[in-house]
């Protein structure tokens, strides 16, 4: 999963950050209004953790601001606020769901798979194309009930692929997913080339038909044959 940390308390925003990432997540944090705001215009997310109290702003003003441009990042309300109001207010602006502090890291992780599965894959575990089935929270990739290992990168780009199945995805859109705003965007996507070359060679020895379709100049597509 792709995360954006949004909160001003530090302490807490790293240790978010740091139990997410050791869960092998892209994770991206924001501290202030303004820079949440820069990257929420500039990226996509599979969900974002949203503080309502921020230095220069108001977190529903971002969630405002991220519905209005009909994004479909998946967000989760993350304060001190408990009011009933607050809930109904936040809920009905376009939030997800709503998490009121102090929370256990692995309730947060769990309001975060469910908001992610509910957005890609109808809150369904299980992905299911013709005959690969992907375990989302055992991270398992099987086709036809024989087990295909991937690594981590391939396993999230299987993922990526599948939520987007049927549409172009640029190599730059595949680069941000998995390596999040710091990674360089340059004209060298050898590390996509090499990630691409390994899955489809690890699906195809499993016994999967070759569903990638390179699109020249632009990316792939991952769709029925």
């Amino acid at each position: 999963m792709k995360i954006l940390v949004i909160e001003d308390e530090q302490a807490l925003s790293e240790s978010i950050l740091a139990y997410f990432t050791g869960e092998g997540n892209i994770c991206e944090h924001a501290y202030d209004f303004e820079s949440a705001l820069e990257k929420i215009e500039l990226y996509a997310y599979d969900c974002i953790l949203l503080d309502l109290g921020l230095p220069g702003g108001e977190g529903l003003d971002l969630l405002s601001r991220l519905k209005a441009r009909n994004k479909k990042d998946g967000v989760l309300i993350i304060s001190a606020r408990h009011s009933l109001d607050d809930r109904l207010f936040g809920l009905d602006l376009g939030a997800d769901d709503y998490l009121v502090k102090p929370f256990h890291l692995s309730e947060l992780k769990a309001r975060v798979s469910a908001i992610v599965r509910r957005k890609n894959f109808d809150g369904d575990n299980l992905i299911k194309f013709n005959e690969i089935t992907i375990d989302v929270a055992a991270m398992k990739v099987t086709v036809d009930d024989k087990l295909v290992v991937l690594t981590k990168k391939e396993f999230d780009l299987l993922v990526y692929f599948l939520s987007n199945k049927g549409k172009v995805v640029t190599k730059n859109a595949m680069a941000e997913h998995l390596w999040g705003d710091e990674m360089d965007l340059s004209d060298d996507f050898d590390f996509i080339y090499t990630h691409m070359k390994n899955l489809k060679k690890k699906l195809s020895e499993g016994g999967a038909k070759d569903y990638v379709r390179s699109v020249y100049g632009i990316g792939y597509k991952f769709a029925d044959v």
